[in-house]
Order: structure tokens, then sequence, then C-alpha cells
């Protein structure tokens, strides 16, 4: 395994008893068996040898079960990142019919969900823009960017996005063009690249190349790595993922996340893991590497962006 790439873990399925993906799993959907299992997995991963840690106001409850964990823990070898612009508005309602989470990239939002993340410091290392997107306002609004820039030099973190939609390297050759005082204000990018959706590989290679933190998000592609008869344009990438995943003696998810780590070598690579099972079959990723040959025979599986987040877009949170 490449030096630089980490596992890590995002809390954006534990944190909330519904998420966008196609899982058909049966949980205990009580916040406090929600919290017992966060506690769980978050002490299971760190057990297992991972270090860096993810999570947003908007997942649910994610950003405070991580946040009491870090005070019963108290780990000073954690990297921590969390996320602002989003809020979470569900309320732990199953079937909530309305918008999950609503994006908002203003001062006020910014200097709102700062005041609860920044007790996360001094292991908070990364503090990003929240699906950060050419339309929503963040990189034209003054306010919003100098505030970064202060958070960022008054705390040394490291201000960051994170990406998602088809023109996520447009906006990330945007966020790149953000300075404040003739310096680069976003040196972290937390973005979406998997089996189907290669569309950032280059530029992510430039951004490593440039010293630049990546990290991947959505390795697994909401779930749709595993194979789905709603999925009839993905039947070859399925049986080559079971094939591979037989091969090595490893889930497919295994297998998902090892192409992100072979092919790119990024920073870290995020488990999604909703319980310790799950984690702990990610983990195997770290046990085997993927040839030259099986790299490119799964870079001919990749969609077109545009396809891709249309159907992502219409995932259904469950």
């Amino acid at each position: 395994m490449p030096k630089q790439t980490q596992l890590g873990l995002g809390l954006a399925a534990i944190g909330r008893p519904e998420y966008i993906n196609i899982k058909t799993d049966n949980v205990v959907q009580t916040e406090a068996a929600f919290k017992a299992n966060a506690m769980q997995v978050l002490d299971t991963a760190y057990a297992d040898g991972i270090r860096y840690f993810d999570v947003a106001p908007s997942y649910g409850k994610g950003e405070q079960f991580l946040i009491d964990w870090h005070n019963l823990r108290g780990y000073p070898d954690v990297i921590l990142s969390t996320k602002w612009g989003y809020t979470y508005m569900a309320n732990w309602e199953l079937g909530y019919s309305g918008k999950h989470e609503i994006k908002e990239h203003s001062l006020s939002k910014l200097l709102e969900q700062w005041q609860v993340s920044k007790v996360l410091l001094p292991e908070l290392k990364i503090y990003q823009v929240h699906s950060a997107t050419l339309d929503s306002g963040i990189f034209t609004n003054t306010a919003v960017l100098h505030e970064l820039h202060r958070i960022k030099k008054e705390t040394n973190l490291q201000i960051g996005i994170s990406t998602s939609g088809a023109h996520q390297v447009d906006i990330i050759k945007k966020a790149l063009e953000i300075q404040i005082n003739n310096e680069p204000l976003f040196t972290s990018f937390q973005v979406t690249y998997n089996v189907f959706e290669q569309s950032a590989f280059k530029i992510l290679k430039q951004l490593l190349s440039e010293n630049k933190t990546v990290i991947i998000k959505e390795a697994l592609a909401n779930g749709r790595v595993f194979a789905n008869s709603d999925f009839t344009e993905y039947a070859k990438a399925y049986n080559y993922l079971n094939k591979l995943s037989n091969q090595y003696n490893v889930g497919v998810d295994a297998i998902a996340i090892r192409f992100v780590i072979d092919t790119l070598e990024p920073n870290v690579v995020l488990s999604g893991a909703l319980t310790c099972a799950q984690l702990q079959d990610n983990l195997k990723a770290l046990s085997f590497q993927l040839t030259s040959e099986e790299i490119l025979q799964f870079q001919i599986f990749a969609s077109s962006s545009s396809s891709y987040w249309e159907e992502r877009s219409a995932l259904v949170w469950r």
C-alpha cells in the first residue's frame, strides 16, 4: 500500500437513521442505538489502526457523536475533519418527505457551525466547505472567504472543500484560483472517485503532485458496486468485481476501495461503514494490491460523469 494512503472513517451513515444508498438492512433506528453503535464503530476503527475521522453537522448526530467520543477517549494521535454549510432537517424522522439537509454557504451559517465544530481542536486538522458548487456563491462571497482565512491563520487548520456532482473538476479548478493575501486558501479536497466515477482522476493527480490533501469519498458509489439488478449497465463490472473478490478472498467493497488506492494513491480513502463488520470488511483492502492489468480493466467500467450523477440523484434516502 502506498505510504501516503490511509483508510479513514466517514460518519455520514453512522449519525442518522437514513442516508442516500441502496441498503436494505434492518437496523434499530433509535438515537440511543445509533449512538451506541457509533461509539463501538469508532472504538473498533481506532483499535484497527484508523486515525482519520470525517464528519459534518448535517450528518444527523454524527458530529456530536464524534465530539462525545473524542472527549471520552482523548486520543492525541487522531486527525479529525469536519465541514460547514449544510443543516440536517429530518430530525430523526423516518420517511421524512422534505429535504434531509439544506445547503447554505452564508457567513452566518459558517459562524454558527464553527462555534460547535471548533471544540474538536486541537485534533481538528481540516475544515471543509461542505459540497462546494459553482452556484452556491461560496467562491464569490468575500466575507466568507476572509473568515475562512482568519480561521486558518488563527488555528493552523487546512481549509478545504468537498465536492459532488458532474462538475467536480470545474469546482476544484475554481477553488484553486482563490487566494487571500497572495496565499491559496483551499489546500484540501474531498472528492467522489470510484470504479464508476473516474472523471476527476487527472486533476486529483495534479493536486497530489502539488502536495495538496486529497480525500476520497463514496468509494463504493453509495452501494452501487454491489451487484444489483436495478443497474443492468454495470453487469460486466459486477462480474469482474465478483471474480476479483473470489480471487483475493475479500469482499467486493475491498476490491472497489483498492481500485481507488492503486490508481490514485490519495492521502485518505473514507470508509462509510455503518457497522463494525462492514468496517473490518473495508479494511481488507489494505491486504493486497491490484495488478496493472486489473486496473486497466476497471478503467473501462467508468461511466460518463453526467449519467453517474443523474443516477445518484435518483437514489432515495433509506
